[in-house]
């Protein structure tokens, strides 16, 4: 059998992945999630997971209508302790030891520590991550790229509807240019909308690999482990 290229990976996946927008959380829907993710694991992999919870709510949509940004940002950090739990219970159903920790106190899911993250991640846990960064104003994109740096991930992963980065919405301009390869200074040049600049500088600045896939590609992160060229890669040089 191939051998995995890396260690450790944290994967980012919006609350989409668990369920369509607005339909909160759908367990039927999530079974093929939960096999890619039990596939890496079973390669050996440490696999950290931070999850957003759009499903559920959007905290943006919400401060529009009159709540205040940032009570509407807490409420959409309650919403990612929902989706992290039932991303746990549902892989540890299929026999993929799990655990969830939260930026926050949260009572029924541990608060996060990291040495206690990394001693679940060396024991062969999937560790998923909830409660964004535990502060308003901060996207779940930079929940990731903090989480990913913070326990030495080798590449941090984005999960999204199209596979890879493009020069424009592929789903409103099917003419638009996928890109293979970039840099960050590439990506915030040309405002790719890659994720929010915070998470791309923190990547940048910490020299922290990032690709973007499609998560509605089977097989797609099983083979990103095992050094596959899915997607987008974005990293600080480009590569020939």
């Amino acid at each position: 059998m191939a051998e995995p290229v890396y260690r450790r990976l944290l994967l980012k996946l919006s609350g989409e992945a668990l369920g369509e927008a607005g339909s909160g959380v759908s367990p039927k829907g999530m079974v093929r999630l939960v096999e890619e993710i039990g596939e890496v694991a079973r390669l050996g992999v440490e696999l950290g997971i931070v999850i957003g919870a759009g499903n559920l709510i959007r905290g943006a949509m919400l401060a529009e209508s009159g709540i205040h940004p940032v009570t509407a940002d807490q409420m959409g950090m309650l919403g990612t302790v929902i989706n992290a739990l039932a991303l746990r219970d549902m892989l540890e159903a299929q026999g993929i030891a799990a655990e969830a920790f939260c930026a926050f106190p949260a009572g029924f899911c541990q608060t996060y520590d990291r040495r206690q993250a990394v001693a679940h991640l060396r024991a062969g846990k999937v560790v998923v991550f909830a409660g964004g960064t535990g502060n308003p104003f901060f996207t779940t994109d930079s929940a990731a790229s903090l989480r990913a740096i913070e326990i030495g991930a080798e590449l941090l992963l984005k999960a999204t509807k199209v596979d890879g980065v493009y020069s424009a919405d592929p789903l409103v301009h099917p003419d638009a240019q996928r890109f293979s390869r970039l840099t960050f200074e590439e990506a915030l040049a040309r405002d790719l909308k890659v994720m929010d600049a915070t998470a791309m500088l923190l990547c940048r600045d910490h020299h922290l690999p990032l690709r973007v896939f499609s998560m509605h590609k089977p097989g797609a992160m099983k083979r990103i482990a095992l050094g596959g060229e899915e997607g987008t890669l974005v990293e600080n040089e480009r590569r020939p």
